[in-house]
């Protein structure tokens, strides 16, 4: 539904505030009011805007945390790494087939190819024990599609054919692996199914101030961070406990309620290129090692295009402001260059690129941070009643929303009777007759622009064609659908000519600053 005025609700109490609507921030929100706490999420920005829309979008299998380092040794010498990576593994196939059997919808499977040389890093062998264990991990979940292929059978695949030194080639692991085909319509689903219980969902809503009281609650002061019409909205409400699930702002936050408060997040860049390879390529993807001894993937991604990434470097720039540089961008054609040589990639190959920041867990012993995820009790930082999450991947965000909610049942009871959730994806009305918003995307219309836009909190076209109808992912970024667009939804949303110029101005500056897009006419 549409988001009342913020002055509404002023002087309320919660049970729980969640601060952050990304991913883990929706799914605390709706495993919480599932388990009847009366509960609010805000965000500053807007559902699944941060880094849940920046990451490599890959449901995976649990095989990166198996990875014991530079030595097998690694995890002999430290065998709570083992078993850390393990319960990480767990989780990561446990979501999985969880996603791929309730909600299908959002995902789509692809061919990960990963080739192992005869100076590479792991031998078959150890792939093969690491694929045993993950079978064993998995449990009877969806499975997982491995084999092994010889060296004459993997280079007769599609975009293996050109990977680097074949002569080098001594097997490839193929396995299935499940892509989010658009992460910022599960936090929507998320959020939205949280609202349809009774938690109060916002977007765009800032907290300035966090309190401790007397009686023990928050004291959480919010302010509208985008104009809803009626100019700048202020409100003052109380919870019982907090979650901070804010990301990589979560120090910012935990700062309001206590300067000083101890570092929680490290953050790691990941920026990823869109470009166009061989239709022959589309179902298959290439995943090695770069020259830094850190994952790189060749995928498959929309409308025939495939995506390369990540990078990992560390951050610590403004988290408002986090987009790609041409110097990652040269990095990762080196890099994919150096892994796929036979594709023949240069910079005016790529479409489009992204950049995201990792939410790590700060860890002095990892300098680029730790991937285990954590819920911290910031009790032991003066703060009680609050807990943050760290370093919680998209691929795990239901488990990481249930066990917040069993977090917080350790101090208080619910108010009251649960309810039953539902993972089910989201769908918006189809209108018949109503015609496509862009004619090469006919999945899209406007009937349906029009009913995001009515109910489900948009700012405007960013929000829009990124996160509620998804077009803003496709080769041409939809900026030549920005104008009807914002005519198609204008009546709703009150723009008059005005706003309207502003809003198709600002989408194509957008474009062209966080995507490194061309934001000309379109």
């Amino acid at each position: 539904m549409a988001a009342l005025p913020l002055a509404g609700l002023d002087g309320q109490r919660f049970d729980v505030a969640v601060i952050g609507a990304g991913v883990n921030g929706a799914s605390a929100a709706q495993h919480l009011q599932a388990a009847g706490y009366r509960t609010l999420l805000v965000d500053k920005g807007d559902f699944g805007a941060g880094s849940s829309s920046r990451s490599s979008r890959i449901l995976g299998n649990g095989l990166r945390y198996l990875a014991p380092g530079r030595s097998l040794w690694d995890f002999v010498r430290h065998p709570s790494r083992f078993r850390t990576a393990c319960r990480m593994a767990t989780y990561a196939l446990g979501a999985r087939t969880q996603m791929v059997e309730e909600t299908g919808e959002r995902v789509r499977a692809v061919n990960f190819c990963y080739p192992i040389y005869s100076d590479s890093q792991y031998a078959p062998w150890q792939i093969r024990a690491a694929f045993a264990l993950l079978g064993v991990l998995n449990k009877g979940g969806t499975s997982l599609g491995y084999k092994m292929l010889g060296r004459e059978e993997a280079l007769a695949l599609p975009l293996v054919r050109w990977i680097r030194t074949p002569e080098k080639l001594r097997s490839v692991a193929l396995h299935h692996q499940y892509q989010f085909d658009w992460p910022e319509r599960v936090v929507l689903d998320t959020a939205f199914d949280a609202e349809r219980m009774g938690a109060v969902v916002r977007n765009h809503t800032a907290v300035t101030g966090l309190e401790r009281l007397p009686s023990k609650a928050w004291r959480i002061g919010l302010e509208d961070s985008a104009d809803r019409g009626g100019g700048i909205g202020r409100a003052t409400v109380e919870a019982a406990m907090v979650i901070n699930a804010a990301g990589i702002w979560i120090d910012r936050v935990n700062g309001l309620a206590k300067p000083g408060a101890k570092r929680r997040i490290t953050g790691t860049k990941g920026v990823h290129i869109a470009v166009r390879l061989p239709p022959e390529c589309q179902d298959y993807c290439v995943v090695s090692l770069n020259r830094d001894n850190e994952q790189i993937y060749c995928v498959p991604w929309r409308g025939g295009l495939h995506y390369i990434g990540p990078t990992e470097s560390l951050y610590d720039g403004d988290p408002d402001d986090i987009r790609p540089t041409e110097p990652e961008i040269e990095w990762l054609l080196d890099e994919f260059r150096h892994l796929v040589p036979g594709a023949g990639i240069g910079r005016r190959d790529v479409l489009y690129a992204w950049a995201g920041v990792r939410p790590l867990t700060h860890d002095p012993a990892l300098p680029k941070g730790n991937r285990a995820r954590r819920i911290h009790d910031q009790a032991d930082d003066g703060m009680e009643g609050v807990l943050s999450i760290t370093a919680g991947p998209i691929m795990s965000h239901r488990v990481a929303g249930r066990d917040l909610a069993q977090a917080v049942a350790a101090h208080m009871k619910p108010s009251a009777a649960p309810q039953p959730l539902s993972f089910a994806a989201r769908s918006l009305p189809v209108e018949p007759g109503s015609p496509a918003l862009l004619n090469h995307e006919p999945s899209v219309t406007v009937a349906q622009l029009r009913a995001a836009a009515a109910t489900e909190q948009p700012h405007d076209l960013v929000d829009l064609l990124f996160r509620r109808v998804g077009l803003g992912w496709g080769e041409t970024m939809a900026r030549e659908g920005a104008d009807t667009a914002a005519r198609a939804v204008a009546d709703i949303l009150g723009w008059d000519e005005a706003r309207i110029g502003r809003e198709v101005a600002d989408y194509r500056d957008y474009l062209a600053r966080m995507h490194l897009l061309d934001a000309g006419p379109g």
